[in-house]
């Protein structure tokens, strides 16, 4: 499998972290340089963009990426993680037990009214139990250590948090008095849906955690696109990987890109800018990423697109020098 360059769509198994997911891709595939673009929490699944080889060095323009995820909130308790994975709350100021056996009294306006009170633009704070680094530990990890510290919030952006029918049912009971809520999410990169769903607990007044999360589209990939570990190990096996793997070009499709000739090409792969005339670069925002492409269509890097200079200077350059 040498020389394979790209990105591989896999749908997430439960029950192993994205790093563990990188490892397996790179034992499958025998290539060293694994990488994701955004990771997933162990208990969830769906949609992981995996680059593998020199398209490892294309991260940062997909970690970006809208995201969209199904998800089941369960109302009645929370968790000290925000999901299934954590300790259950009491919360006696909300949670007695009279209103935890009466989840089934939200109505539909109850529901839609905390929908949306969470939607648009909207401040979040990230969880103790995430990646997030302060003052360079990780949340989690001072988290374990019965240590919570204080988060600067940060803006997110929710474009839908609506409701998905189970069998026509708006909420499911469940034998213990708690209620499950099907969702659908579309939220910009950085949002975390566990602290969504506490915070529609919050705007209900009732303790609430995520039950199940499967993420459906990472930006323009989705869970369609995706192939299972063990799908991706036939193919391999059979060598007809070919067959997934997606071109560093179109990983990048949503990028606009710029043409570029032969003496044009060898600058870039030098890091020297290049000049383009009004035509190409009409519309483009200052610092625009653009794809840098030869005439029959390989991608040599990425650009960063120089407005007042109408100039593109290569920020990552993935050809071979």
């Amino acid at each position: 499998m040498a020389g394979m360059d790209g990105a591989l769509i896999i749908d997430k198994p439960a029950g192993c972290t994205s790093h563990d997911v990188v490892a397996r891709v790179r034992k499958i595939i025998g290539q060293r340089r694994v990488g994701h673009t955004g990771s997933l929490d162990p208990f969830a699944t769906g949609v992981l963009v995996v680059l593998v080889g020199r398209a490892t060095r294309l991260a940062q323009f997909l970690s970006g990426a809208e995201k969209e995820y199904e998800a089941v909130i369960r109302l009645g308790y929370a968790t000290d993680t925000g999901d299934l994975a954590g300790a259950r709350i009491e919360d006696k100021k909300t949670e007695s037990h009279e209103e935890a056996q009466s989840t089934q009294r939200f109505r539909k306006e109850d529901i839609e009214a905390a929908l949306t009170s969470l939607r648009g633009e909207i401040e979040q704070t990230p969880p103790m139990y995430s990646a997030k680094k302060v003052e360079g530990r990780k949340l989690y990890e001072l988290a374990r250590h019965g240590e919570e510290v204080e988060r600067k919030t940060i803006r997110i952006n929710v474009s839908k948090f609506e409701v998905i029918l189970d069998d026509g049912v708006l909420l499911k009971g469940n034998d213990d008095g708690t209620g499950d809520l099907k969702v659908r999410v579309v939220c910009s990169a950085g949002t975390y849906v566990r602290t969504l769903a506490e915070d529609f607990g919050k705007q209900l007044g009732v303790g609430a955690h995520l039950r199940e999360l499967r993420r459906t589209r990472a930006g323009t990939f989705g869970i369609e696109d995706a192939i299972t570990l063990e799908r991706l190990s036939e193919l391999t096996d059979s060598d007809s990987i070919s067959e997934v793997i997606i071109s560093p070009d179109a990983a990048l499709a949503h990028l606009p890109s710029a043409p570029l000739t032969i003496e044009e090409a060898k600058r870039v792969c030098h890091g020297v800018d290049v000049q383009f005339d009004e035509t190409t670069t009409h519309g483009w925002p200052n610092a625009q990423p653009v794809r840098l492409r030869t005439s029959n269509g390989e991608l040599l890097g990425v650009g960063i697109y120089d407005q007042d200079r109408n100039k593109i200077h290569p920020s990552v350059v993935i050809a071979d020098r």
